[in-house]
């Protein structure tokens, strides 16, 4: 139990230091730090700044209040919320537009003082009445827990599967409580220096109705931006500097347990262990786990989602596979042939894109991905990982077939086992109908590299490289870099000024700078987006290809036969790198 708690806290501060507060930040800075500010003697102030001795000033605990209630909201609908809603017969995000109103009110109370009184005059008949405009501010907490929705990660998805499954144990209360507590943790710092900043600026003591005014505009402006997803739209423009860290605590193996115990493995997902990597035989695996969480669908009627209840009689094929991942881009084929060939004979391909990369959460680009591999099948955009979790994955590609009785009857983790699942799925195929016609089997190649054959995929982001082989420290601080005089094998320098991100890397003000890569593959490709040109020097060759528009993967290197080589690649303009895939 203390390890799960430690776990739950880890997780927590992991999210509060995130991108993910940055759409509460200003709240929690105005409104629960400076509001709470008092004069140097410790009165309250009035309006125009001058000491007053009645009625007393917000209180000191306000910061502390208003944390406590965006705890206590968080917690409480995280675990049981969406159980309740389901009960109720409620659609899932009424308790989240319910906070987004009362947020614009409270707001509004704060600009209005006389729309304040009206606010206040329900609660007439409790003591120190304040809706959160004013006072401990718990109110305000409260409402701000309804409408935070932090970065998912491996701890908040064990409490999201546990509380949507109803599965809610002693465990999974410590985890969800120790995660609150941490992610609150660093949004009270920044409320109680917001109210030392406002105790010592003297602008702010003498401006207390400014203060007021501004923290109104703000909350209107969170719940506005909230409503058309600008906040989403900021976590995507701002790399999140924390992935390795939330990467480095799902892989541990003893984190893995404890999430176990939290809620990863359910009654749905339990009997998913019974079934061996890419059997050549079927084998019986227990009901398919619900797909859920979902943020939209493509290439189904008018965006309706996909109910695998429906699809009972059908054989079902389950892909996880995100666009740019080259072990994804060599497994889609096979799908897309799958789905062609069979699906007139009773197989149900569904795709759920579960995202590695920040830019891989845009629909537009995964729309843009499943145009480009002409998947014509259902695709569900589980941003948050909720399916994923839900079906305890953990690779890019994982195929899970299943048969016409709702059964999971073969697991295929990662590139390969193509011959055995087809295999398979036409087993189940005449198995559900004993007379159907299949045709001939597809003849896809299958272009699985061997393991050890090529260079490892390189990523060039600072939070997931490892093939490095560059003199300089390679960290976000680090602008210039040269050549090596001589680079090892399967590795990458950088020459010139870049500037480096936790996920890409690009040439410092748009300019030009070089990457040089020692491979061993018959294929490199580099994953590029943005605006620009990069030119390719392999060898005695020489080609130079224009990047334009969501990042995408561009073949930079391709041969009949594996082969060592070393190749530079000059970038030039608004073009960002995020990785060197091989085949």
């Amino acid at each position: 139990m203390i390890a799960l708690a430690l776990i739950g806290l880890a997780g927590g501060l992991i999210t509060g230091i995130s991108p993910c507060i940055l759409p509460v930040l200003p709240v929690i800075l105005l409104s629960g730090g400076a509001q709470s500010a008092r004069s140097a003697a410790g009165t309250a102030v009035d309006p125009d700044g001058v000491p007053a001795a009645a009625p007393p000033g917000p209180s000191r605990w306000r910061p502390y209040l208003v944390i406590a209630g965006l705890v206590v909201s968080f917690s409480l609908i995280t675990l049981a919320g969406s159980l309740v809603l389901g009960l109720l017969g409620l659609p899932q995000d009424v308790l989240r537009w319910a906070g987004l109103v009362v947020l614009v009110l409270i707001g509004i109370g704060l600009i209005v003082p006389r729309f304040e009184e009206l606010l206040e005059k329900p609660f007439a008949w409790i003591p120190r009445r304040s809706v959160g405009t004013e006072g401990n501010g718990f109110v305000l907490g409260l409402v701000l827990g309804t409408v935070y929705v932090p970065c998912a990660g491996p701890v908040l998805a064990a409490i999201t599967v546990a509380g949507s499954t109803g599965r809610i144990g002693v465990e999974t209360i410590v985890l969800t409580v120790t995660f609150a507590l941490g992610a609150a943790a660093p949004l009270l710092l920044f409320a109680l220096a917001g109210r030392r900043v406002a105790e010592r600026v003297a602008a702010f003591r003498k401006h207390q109705r400014g203060v007021r005014i501004t923290g109104g505009i703000v909350m209107i402006a969170l719940a506005v931006g909230l409503v058309f997803d600008l906040p989403g739209a900021l976590q995507r423009l701002v790399p999140d500097y924390t992935s390795d860290l939330q990467r480095q605590l799902a892989q541990s193996e003893e984190v893995t347990q404890a999430l176990d115990l939290g809620g990863l493995v359910t009654d749905e997902n339990r009997q998913l262990d019974q079934c061996t990597n890419g059997a050549a035989e079927l084998e019986s695996c227990g009901p398919v786990p619900s797909i859920r969480g979902i943020q939209q669908w493509f290439n189904t009627p008018d965006g309706a989602a996909v109910d695998l209840d429906e699809l009972r009689g059908r054989v079902v094929l389950i892909d996880f596979w995100a666009y740019s991942c080259i072990n994804c881009q060599r497994s889609i084929p096979h799908v897309v042939a799958w789905d062609e060939a069979y699906r007139d004979a009773g197989l149900s391909v569904i795709g759920v894109h579960s995202p590695e990369y920040a830019f891989e959460k845009e629909p537009r680009n995964v729309e843009a991905g499943i145009r480009d591999f002409g998947i014509d099948y259902p695709v569900a955009l589980d941003n948050d990982l909720a399916t994923w979790t839900n079906f305890r994955n953990r690779y890019w590609p994982a195929h899970y077939l299943v048969d016409a009785d709702g059964v999971v009857r073969q697991v295929s983790f990662g590139e390969g086992h193509y011959a055995d699942t087809e295999r398979l799925i036409r087993q189940l195929l005449e198995d559900a109908d004993p007379g159907v016609a299949l045709p001939a089997a597809t003849e896809v190649a299958d272009e699985t590299p061997d393991a050890g054959s090529t260079t490892p995929e390189t990523f060039l982001g600072t939070t997931k490289q490892a093939n490095f082989g560059g003199e300089e420290p390679y960290r976000r601080s680090t602008s210039a870099f040269a050549f090596p005089a001589k680079l090892a094998d399967d590795r990458f320098a950088l020459d010139g000024s870049w500037a480096l991100d936790t996920q890409s890397i690009a040439p410092a003000d748009g300019g030009k700078a070089a990457v040089r890569l020692s491979y061993l593959a018959s294929e490199v490709r580099m994953v590029l987006g943005g605006e620009g040109t990069i030119t390719v020097r392999d060898g005695g060759t020489t080609q130079r290809i224009e990047i334009s528009g969501v990042p995408r993967s561009y073949a930079v290197h391709q041969s009949d036969s594996p082969e060592r080589g070393t190749l530079d690649v000059t970038v030039e303009g608004d073009v960002q790198a995020y990785s060197f895939t091989f085949g």
